[in-house]
């Protein structure tokens, strides 16, 4: 429906045409189903028109690190920038992976608390991360990386945040290639600017 040409109204024929393509009975009428469209088309332009995409809320400027950066100093970029997570990249500039505070900590001997849901997921069968050892940011980044695309709707990266229990995003080209980052403060500037 959203690449329907804006100017293409339903006919009759148009009508007939489908309810006969459907080879079923169907117990509507021509009228009903055009309620039923115009309806539908109502509620796919209030959506569209409701969508925020990614670039637009998303930060540009982004603190980075390199996977073989020493821990201590991923531990200062993080400090300095007053931000608790940060996309890792390799040479080419795709994102690898994210090293956090919560991966930091993990390392230093604290311990996630646990929820309801890692119970669960224990229970499943799922495996138990493991102890992280080791002075090199590959060594506790969290990996593989999640990632959004600039033209995703702001939405669809908040569920993604909350169902993972993560802060950020990075925000990636089609090869891959760090242009932004999203976070929960982002999505909550832009809410408030609605």
């Amino acid at each position: 429906m959203e690449n329907r040409p804006p100017d293409c109204r339903l006919s009759e024929e148009d009508l007939r045409a489908a309810l006969k393509e459907m080879r079923s009975y169907v117990d509507v009428t021509e009228e009903d189903l055009r309620k039923i469209y115009e309806i539908a088309l109502r509620h796919a332009r209030e959506r569209a028109a409701l969508r925020i995409p990614v670039s637009t809320v998303m930060t540009t400027r982004v603190v980075t690190t390199k996977r073989d950066a020493d821990l201590q100093e991923a531990a200062r970029l993080l400090s300095e920038n007053r931000i608790s997570g940060m996309p890792v990249l390799d040479d080419q500039g795709r994102v690898l992976g994210v090293i956090s505070e919560a991966d930091l900590l993990m390392l230093a001997g604290m311990q996630e608390g646990h929820t309801f849901r890692d119970i669960l997921h224990r229970i499943l069968g799922e495996p138990v991360p493991a102890r992280r050892t080791g002075d090199k940011v590959h060594n506790v980044m969290s990996f593989p990386p999640i990632t959004a695309k600039a033209d995703d709707d702001v939405s669809e990266v908040a569920k993604i945040l909350d169902e993972r229990r993560i802060k950020r995003l990075p925000v990636v080209d089609d090869d891959g290639k760090l242009v932004g980052i999203i976070s929960r403060a982002d999505i909550v500037r832009a809410i408030g600017k609605k």
